[in-house]
């Protein structure tokens, strides 16, 4: 016999009633994390005494980009992915560097807990990383997001990112590191 537990998210609190009385007080017994962002929990239910399982999953809500054209198109970070990853071919990245990267965006993204979020903003995020990792990959998916239009646009860029190098490894020698 199959049970929808019925599992209320109110104010942050968890609310669970018991598939067999439907009494709002219970205990967990017992947790286990699946490894795929699911937490079974065995629970008890204090009225009745029955146990029941219940499966717990994060559900992250849907994040749409706001396009330069104001068209909207749902967040695919597997996009953002094969973008960083053009940028970083033949160069000294590794997946693991670029997965990072992905990462750490979509949870910048998710911590602004806005639905929505302009591409620009997506574009700096991954210039900002870029530029810490690789300047040839920076410099790459610059010309891409910033629409490039002839070798002077390149150089200026490329002078930019020199000048931005130069104050860096200042300031790391003034502290001395």
């Amino acid at each position: 016999m199959g049970f929808f537990i019925v599992l209320y998210a109110i104010c942050g609190v968890l609310v669970v009633r018991c598939p067999f009385c439907l009494a709002k007080e219970t205990r967990v017994v017992e947790t286990r994390e699946t490894g795929e962002e699911i937490t079974r929990r065995r629970r008890e239910c204090l009225k009745c005494k029955k146990r029941f399982t219940t499966y717990e999953k994060l559900e992250n809500f849907s994040l749409r980009v706001i396009k330069k054209d104001g068209s909207r198109e749902f967040f695919d970070k597997e996009k953002l992915r094969k973008g960083i990853l053009k940028a970083c071919e033949k160069r000294p990245v590794s997946n693991e560097d670029i997965d990072r990267i992905v990462n750490d965006i979509e949870r910048t993204l998710r911590k602004k807990h806005s639905p929505e979020v302009k591409s620009s903003v997506i574009g700096n995020l991954v210039m900002r990383h870029l530029k810490k990792l690789d300047s040839v990959a920076y410099i790459r998916f610059a010309s891409v997001y910033r629409a490039f239009q002839d070798i002077g646009e390149f150089e200026k860029e490329v002078k930019l990112l020199k000048t931005s190098n130069k104050n860096s490894e200042s300031s790391k020698n003034k502290r001395g590191i």
